[in-house]
């Protein structure tokens, strides 16, 4: 069977992967309801989501990056099963025991729990994430990425990675390190900000990622359901088409179903040279113009033109070598200049008398 992906809205979908079905961040709120983000801080809900919790299908396991009133709401506390399995943070296992969820499981990082039918095998690894920068971390719940490897008669047949609320963080470099070969990536955008503050992925942060873990297909969620996402997808979209690996994207619509293995033909996001992004080195954002802010010139630069700095667009009148950036003198072939004449008053015009 097909490995697939419904997406129900913020975080939430319902993952077939073999004879295995999961739900991710179950967030069953309305649009108009307000989920309790913590400390006192609260979000409306924009959308609905496209399934009740009536309405899903038989579950083997719940699949919980952290806990937060988007990712797992009241009705969610209400209306799931208290027998099923949750896996998740420690942290949030404790609350949810306290709930009367026996079956929760908190997975430190780098721990894995398995499944199993027949010959097939389900395994989830915790993977390391970090909701919110610096000392302000602890003031937030402990959040999880999330790899799901099949195996089938003991050979791997699929692997996905679920990113979670995670900023772009050094210690992600370590998941292409430990796991290789990833075939598909759900990767949490929205560009989340409280009082200025980022605590989700950006486009520029999420590009970053891609480039880092280089899955053969990324399905971006959690972009546009609350106002507090301040990143809507597109951003992203015309993050990828810039950086190149716009044909490993796939965008999917709340109630939509598409099936998850690699795309035919497509090929992982090159790494850059020298240990730039998406090569294991540190995660950079790409650079702009100091003074104009606009793109970088080259071949992943695509989209509408814009229009060019001062000192450019006086170079290109001048000399054929226009596209050298500013601070780089003109070449040879350029005009000479002229010279400048200096001012003169005008000569008296003579008058004649009769």
């Amino acid at each position: 069977m097909t490995p697939e992906v419904t997406f129900v809205g913020t975080a939430t979908t319902v993952l077939r992967i073999g004879g295995f079905t999961l739900l991710t961040d179950p967030n069953f709120l309305h649009r108009g309801q307000r989920a309790y983000l913590g400390r006192g801080l609260w979000s409306k809900r924009s959308t609905d989501p496209a399934l009740t919790i009536p309405e899903l299908p038989p579950l083997d396991a719940v699949v919980l990056s952290h806990l937060h009133g988007d990712h797992f709401d009241r009705v969610a506390r209400r209306g799931l099963d208290r027998s099923l399995p949750i896996l998740t943070t420690p942290q949030a296992e404790r609350k949810l025991r306290r709930w009367g969820f026996g079956a929760a499981e908190g997975l430190p990082t780098w721990r894995a729990y398995e499944l199993h039918r027949g010959d097939e095998t389900l395994r989830l690894t915790a993977l390391p994430g970090q909701h919110g920068p610096g000392l302000l971390d602890r003031a937030l719940p402990d959040v999880m990425g999330s790899l799901i490897d099949l195996e089938q008669g003991g050979q791997r047949r699929f692997r996905l990675y679920v990113t979670g609320d995670t900023l772009r963080r050094p210690q992600l470099a370590e998941i292409p390190a430990r796991f290789p070969d990833i075939d598909a990536m759900l990767i949490h955008l929205g560009g989340t900000r409280i009082a200025g503050i980022l605590l989700t992925m950006d486009a520029r942060q999420g590009a970053d990622v891609v480039e880092l873990i280089r899955p053969s297909l990324t399905v971006p969620i959690h972009y546009d359901d609350y106002p507090v996402f301040r990143s809507p997808l597109r951003h992203f979209v015309e993050e990828a088409r810039r950086r190149g690996f716009a044909g490993q994207v796939r965008t999917v619509l709340r109630g939509e179903t598409v099936p998850l293995p690699p795309c035919p033909g497509c090929a992982a996001p090159p790494a850059p040279p020298g240990g730039g992004r998406g090569s294991g080195g540190p995660v950079r954002p790409a650079r702009r113009s100091p003074r104009s802010g606009h793109r970088p010139a080259g071949p992943a630069a695509t989209g509408p033109r814009r229009r060019l700095p001062r000192c450019r667009r006086v170079r290109a009148r001048r000399s054929p070598a226009a596209a050298v950036p500013c601070a780089v003198p003109s070449s040879a072939g350029s005009r000479p200049r002229r010279r400048r004449r200096r001012w003169s008053p005008p000569r008296p015009v003579p008058v004649h008398r009769r």
